[in-house]
């Protein structure tokens, strides 16, 4: 290895490394742009190019993620502010229950997911990010997509904007 691409301490100094920069990651780091409100409760009053809801129902909506694991990565929420999953009506079981189940057929036709990790994290100790707020998670899989950017660079590449992958969902929504 040449002495000018060898690994370097510190930051900025040349190395043997490519990078892929995503500087607007270090704001869900830093916590920036997060009301005291709950997002979940304030995204339905956004025109959905806005809030990044891809459909409405009656009792609950879908929206992309805006800190996806995968492209693709949905979540379909109840409008109405609950915790947990035993605390939803009949109505809203089944609504969001249909949501999920028209997401996966979406992805499926819009691009070609081969699997799904589907699930509710309850309360913070299992794990999720806005415990006050039920919302089940819809993230498209595919044979190889985890490779070593997220476990090494903590990372995750995504090939397409969220604005255009909310578009091509909604535009893609039966009904």
């Amino acid at each position: 290895m040449s002495p000018d691409v060898e690994r370097q301490p510190g930051a900025g100094m040349a190395d043997q490394w490519q990078r892929i920069w995503m500087p607007e990651r270090l704001a869900y780091i830093k916590g920036e742009g997060k009301s005291d409100g709950c997002p979940f409760c304030e995204i339905p009053s956004m025109t959905d190019e806005d809030g990044l809801i891809v459909r409405r129902g009656t009792t609950s909506y879908v929206v992309l993620n805006l800190y996806p694991y995968n492209s693709g990565h949905l979540m379909a929420v109840p409008f109405r502010h609950v915790a947990d999953y035993t605390e939803l009506t009949a109505e809203e079981t089944a609504e969001v229950a249909d949501l999920t189940r028209t997401a996966m057929s979406v992805l499926r036709e819009v691009s070609n997911a081969q699997g799904f990790n589907l699930g509710m994290n309850q309360g913070v100790v299992a794990g999720a990010g806005i415990a006050a707020h039920l919302h089940q998670h819809v993230v498209p899989r595919w044979g190889g997509d985890t490779n070593f950017m997220p476990v090494v660079a903590r990372t995750k590449v995504l090939p397409q904007l969220l604005r255009d992958t909310r578009q091509l969902l909604a535009d893609n929504w039966p009904g």
